[in-house]
């Protein structure tokens, strides 16, 4: 450890650094994980950014020098040398040498990645979009830099636009220019020309103009030889080719590796249990808030052949039912959006928040959200938190439902589950009276691997729950666009059970927005399946409630479904108001619950700051759509050319209200019926108002005030 910080307590300190769950934000999260944290010291906290790089390979061990102590002795160096880069604070190593190891450096705020101009300019767009940038200043210094760096002896080997950091002046030009990622630079000697060329090939730099000037700059401003041009042109080529090699043959090794190599897991995960066989190979993810499984395609593959039976029955089951639930499919989609529907049901869905108790429910009553799901952890045997939780939310008017997901010691002791539920029916049916039996029951990491298995969970929950007054059971909270789960549950003969209501955890495409689809449906269309299939079960009634949603942030191990398929928070927002509309818009749904209010990686709420969390704009978005629309009435859905949506509402005063928006990312534009005299934008900020009927939509829903 180095530089003038001193922590109150070093080892708790390294404790916390090498905690992925301590991470203030992820900054990056791929084959290494950076993120920032605080250090607390004897003058006050410091925020530090950490890169954790993966177990050391036979090279890092052959060599005896890990990615972490590279960086660190690059770092001190280029320091030394009067080149820029965050200060080093700490590097952390396994003691075995086997491992992840840890760079830990100053988190220097506001600064800008030179990735993001590179993209604005090589698209024209450099003066749009960052007009407090110089740009042609800003390629000259960065040529310059680049010069005195390899005149110190540094050859860097990674020189591309994420890996430099930039801050400007008043006068549109680059104050400071930082180098970051400097495990692969090599130091000792100046780079040969070739070496210095293939350095600058690496920025993502198209422009002729601004190669030019770069070559230039970097050349003392002395004409750019013929011989350095082509050099430099070809070896810019070249990066760009394997760049998209890369691209494509990683594409065909991730295909072949998913067939024959188990996944990989991040390091925060525990290890599965000692000598636990393929169906028991399960452990929790608390970053995340859900299990993991550790067992692999093979493994899975070997149990579901050995439940093979169990599986044709479930099929027989689906496929009696499939005609009387088409049938009643086309009659349901025939008659959608015919009628009026009141607009009413937007839920959120709470655990307690130990490090700010109060929160949680300053949070759901700045939200007015009526309608609240509060999971509990039928395995933990503390509960206190929860009814605490449960009691103040009923005390403030707000109907308390509470979701009871399994895990799989659970499924493989009944006696136990069943004493959950014994001591769960006592404590919380004075603030509730619906229960959702079971979590995901089509994902094995929840432990179930047949629905045998569930069958036996949800009988045990009828029994117990059944006898307290005015308890409804919910069921059976399969999760994604995988109805035929749902359908052979719902269609046991003799099953012994009845639910209330069908529930879903329905996410209906989180690789995009809710208007896309799949197998030929959206989220309206998926919504109308589901009803059919609740109204034509052999064991429940027709009501429908979806107690899950959410889309995932890019926010490293916090997001539930990986980075592949998370989204920025803009889009977030955006996906959340129409997938509100969209459900609770068919009147076929009585309930929509957001999973969650305060969570990392796709909560409503930032918890990075317990005294004053970060409220993310899908619960700007969710709090306007509540005041706005919460127990109107949908009058109509207007018609509109594709892509453009508008859904007219009328309030109880009167009032009507269309709210439009472009199910694409493109512009769109729609006719409303009358002039709007107020427009109000997605998050409740005033917006200016309309001059006649034509308005122009975006993926973010306005609402239109009509005259």
């Amino acid at each position: 450890m180095d530089s003038g910080l001193h922590p109150l307590d070093l080892p708790a300190a390294v404790r916390g650094l090498t905690d992925s769950a301590s991470a203030l934000k992820t900054l990056h999260w791929g084959r290494n994980h950076l993120y920032i944290a605080r250090l607390e010291t004897a003058s006050g906290p410091v925020d530090l950014v950490v890169k954790r790089f993966r177990d050391q390979g036979a090279r890092d061990r052959f060599r005896r020098r890990g990615k972490a102590e590279k960086s660190w002795q690059v770092a001190r160096a280029l320091l030394a040398a009067g080149l820029l880069t965050p200060e080093p604070v700490m590097r952390i190593e396994p003691a075995s040498g086997r491992g992840p190891s840890f760079y830990v450096c100053r988190y220097v705020p506001d600064l800008i990645e030179a990735r993001y101009l590179f993209r604005a300019a090589n698209a024209g767009e450099e003066e749009a979009k960052f007009p407090g940038v110089d740009f042609p200043a800003f390629v000259d210094e960065l040529g310059r830099t680049a010069r005195r760096l390899h005149d110190a002896g540094f050859w860097h080997r990674d020189l591309s636009g994420g890996n430099v950091l930039l801050r400007f002046g008043a006068d549109r030009r680059p104050s400071a220019l930082y180098l970051v990622d400097l495990n692969r630079t090599r130091m000792g000697q100046p780079p040969s020309v070739s070496e210095r060329l293939r350095d600058l090939s690496r920025l993502a730099l198209f422009r002729p103009e601004h190669q030019e000037l770069l070559l230039a700059s970097y050349w003392g401003g002395r004409p750019v030889s013929e011989a350095h041009r082509r050099l430099y042109l070809g070896y810019h080529r070249g990066f760009l080719f394997k760049n998209e090699s890369k691209k494509t043959l990683r594409s065909w090794r991730d295909r072949v590796k998913r067939l024959l190599v188990p996944r990989g897991v991040h390091a925060h995960i525990p290890e599965a249990p000692q000598g636990a066989g393929a169906r028991d190979r399960i452990v929790w993810d608390a970053l995340s808030d859900q299990p993991h499984q550790h067992a692999g395609r093979l493994d899975k593959a070997r149990v579901r052949l050995a439940d093979a039976g169990g599986h044709a029955a479930d099929a027989a089951a689906v496929a009696g039912a499939l005609p009387r639930i088409w049938r009643r499919y086309r009659r349901l989609e025939a008659g959608l959006h015919a009628q009026p529907v009141d607009f009413r049901g937007i839920g959120v869905a709470v655990r307690p928040w130990p490090e700010s108790p109060e929160t949680p429910l300053a949070l759901v009553e700045e939200l007015r959200a009526r309608h609240v799901l509060l999971r509990l952890h039928p395995w933990e045997e503390d509960h206190d938190a929860e009814e605490a939780l449960a009691r103040e939310l009923h005390a403030r008017g707000c109907e308390v439902s509470f979701a009871l997901p399994q895990n799989r010691d659970l499924v493989r002791d009944p006696a136990r589950w069943r004493r959950a539920l014994e001591e769960i029916a006592l404590r919380f049916t004075p603030y509730g009276w619906h229960f959702q039996v079971g979590q995901a029951i089509n994902r094995s990491k929840w432990g179930i691997w047949n629905l045998r298995e569930y069958v036996g969970l949800v009988r045990a929950a009828e029994a117990v729950l059944r006898p307290y007054p005015g308890v409804e059971l919910l069921g059976p909270s399969v999760i994604d666009f995988e109805y035929h789960a749902a359908a052979a549950v719902l269609n046991q003969r003799l099953a012994g059970f009845r639910f209330d209501a069908v529930s879903a955890l329905l996410y209906v495409d989180r690789r995009g927005a809710p208007e896309n689809r799949q197998a030929g449906l959206d989220a309206t269309g998926k919504v109308v399946l589901l009803k059919a299939i609740a109204e034509t079960a052999r064991n429940a009634s027709g009501r429908c409630w979806i107690t899950e949603v959410n889309w995932p942030l890019r926010e490293g191990p916090h997001s539930p479904a990986g980075r592949d398929v998370s989204v920025d928070e803009e889009a977030q927002a955006d996906y959340l108001v129409r997938y509100y509309l969209l459900t609770l818009g068919t009147g076929m749904v009585e309930r929509v619950f957001w999973w969650q209010v305060v969570a990392r990686g796709y909560g409503l709420v930032d918890p990075a700051d317990p005294i004053s969390p970060r409220r993310r704009p899908s619960f700007l978005a969710l709090k306007t759509m509540i005041r706005e629309l919460d127990g109107a009435r949908l009058e109509a859905v207007l018609p509109t050319p594709a892509p453009a949506r508008l859904y007219r509402f009328r309030k109880a005063d009167g009032a009507e209200i269309v709210v439009g928006w472009s199910a694409t990312d493109r512009p769109a534009r729609a006719t409303l019926p009358r002039s709007a005299f107020f427009v109000m934008g997605r998050d409740g900020e005033e917006l200016p108002a309309t001059t006649g009927t034509e308005v122009d939509l975006g993926p973010s829903p306005r609402y239109f005030r009509l005259s």
